[in-house]
This record gives structure tokens, C-alpha cells and sequence, in this order.
């Protein structure tokens, strides 16, 4: 049987280049989307429905039961949204079988595009949830594509260096002809160990470490705190057990 494929595709500018049909996606959005997401799912939330407009995280806010709407843009908690975007703001405590609607600048963004592009599969991946991201591929046996949501379609550091993580997992299970993998498998083998310092060195460190996010963004490159597999059925983010 003939290895599946995977490649990393370091900005959502680039996803229109790769055929994403019987291939799964995993969206990557480090700082913080995807380490939310992990985090809601691992402390009980029922589910997360991610929305790419403000508009209309508002508009199912108001139509879903026990729910809560929670959003960024530009690492800022919208106006008219009660949360943001902080896996800090969601313990077990809060969270435990709530729905969480959610929207953020990036990750929710690329989320959508993957669905229009026919992706066969969503999945949904951070530091928090290494593990079970990497078992899950090595189990299914599908072409992958990790997707990094970068910033605004400019290239981001953190994702690709949680690419380069799950690539140095699965490495044996996949083809991997491809040198954006193999640059951020490589980034990732030079820095795994001191990342906590690494990603200070980051933009988006510097942009949100001035809203007070420390904490956040050490937490977002800590490996499996939150480690359970978020997919994307029916419209919604579900925890598969």
C-alpha cells in the first residue's frame, strides 16, 4: 500500500495551490484559536462552532441554547461578543457543556476556506493537543495538509513551528516531499527545547504580550495540557473520544 502524502502550506494565501479533496486538514492557529478550541473541548464544552463573521457569531449566539460568543480581531475582544480568545478564559468550571461560538482573525478564517476548497476533513491542532493530532493522522492513513493560519495571510512562526512538531511525529507514516515541511521540521528540531524562549522572539508575541498575554502564549506552546482531537462535523467543532 503506497505511503499517503502531507505538506504544509504556510499561509491560508497559499491553499488554493493544493487539492484538499480525500485529504484531511488540520487547521493551525497556535496564538490562540486552535489552543482555545483544544482547551474548551478538554475542559467539557458540548461544542464550538467556529464562524468567520462577527455578524453571525451574534446572530447564533442569540439562537443556540447554553451558549457563549467569544472573538477576536487583532488579538482584541470584539465589541458585543462577551469573551475572547484566551484558553485561560475557558476552565472546566465555566466551559463544562456549554456551545462556545466562536470567531477569530485567522484561524476560523482558514477553517471556512478549507471547507470551500472541498476539504474531506477538518481537524483542529495546537501545542496543547500534539498528541492526539499525530495519532489520529498515523491511525487514518489520509493525505494531510496542515494548514498554518498565519497573520493575515503573512507568514507566522508559531504555526509552522507546531507543523514542523507533528511532521517530526509522523515523519515514517507519510511521503513528505515537501520544503515547507521539511524547513519547519527542521526549525522545530532546533528550538523544542527551548521554545518558551523561542517564540518571544515572535511577532505576534510582540503584539500580544502588549495586551498582557504572557501567560497565554507559554501556555499555547506547552505540549498536551489539552490534548484531545477536535473534528469538524455537521458545523461544529466536537471532542472525538
Amino acid at each position: 500500500m503506497k505511503q499517503p502524502v502531507l505538506h504544509t502550506v504556510l499561509s491560508p494565501a497559499l491553499l488554493h495551490l493544493y487539492d484538499l479533496s480525500n485529504t484531511i486538514v488540520v487547521i493551525i492557529d497556535v496564538f490562540r484559536a486552535t489552543s482555545t478550541i483544544a482547551t474548551a473541548l478538554y475542559n467539557g464544552a458540548e461544542k464550538i462552532i467556529p464562524v468567520d463573521s462577527v455578524e453571525q457569531c451574534i446572530a447564533l449566539g442569540k439562537a443556540t441554547p447554553n451558549s457563549i460568543t467569544a472573538g477576536e480581531r487583532d488579538g482584541k475582544v470584539i465589541e458585543g461578543l462577551q469573551y475572547g480568545n484566551s484558553p485561560g478564559d475557558y476552565p472546566k468550571s465555566f466551559i463544562e457543556g456549554k456551545t462556545l461560538v466562536l470567531t477569530t482573525t485567522n484561524g476560523t478564517r482558514l477553517l471556512h476556506m478549507a471547507l470551500n476548497n472541498g476539504a474531506a476533513e477538518i481537524i483542529t491542532g495546537s501545542f496543547p493537543n500534539l498528541a492526539a493530532v499525530t495519532e489520529f493522522l498515523m491511525q487514518q492513513k489520509k493525505n494531510v495538509i496542515l494548514g498554518c493560519s498565519a497573520w493575515k495571510d503573512k507568514f507566522n512562526l508559531e504555526d509552522t513551528l507546531f507543523a514542523g512538531a507533528v511532521v517530526n511525529k509522523v515523519t515514517n507514516h507519510f511521503k513528505i516531499h515537501c520544503d515547507a515541511s521539511l524547513m519547519a521540521q527542521e526549525m522545530y528540531t532546533l528550538h523544542q527545547d527551548n521554545m518558551h524562549t523561542f517564540i518571544r522572539k515572535t511577532t505576534h508575541w510582540h503584539r500580544l504580550s502588549a495586551y498582557g498575554l504572557e501567560k497565554d502564549l507559554e501556555y499555547c506552546v506547552t505540549p498536551n495540557v489539552a490534548n484531545v482531537l477536535p473534528l469538524y462535523k455537521n458545523g461544529a467543532l466536537l471532542a472525538m473520544h
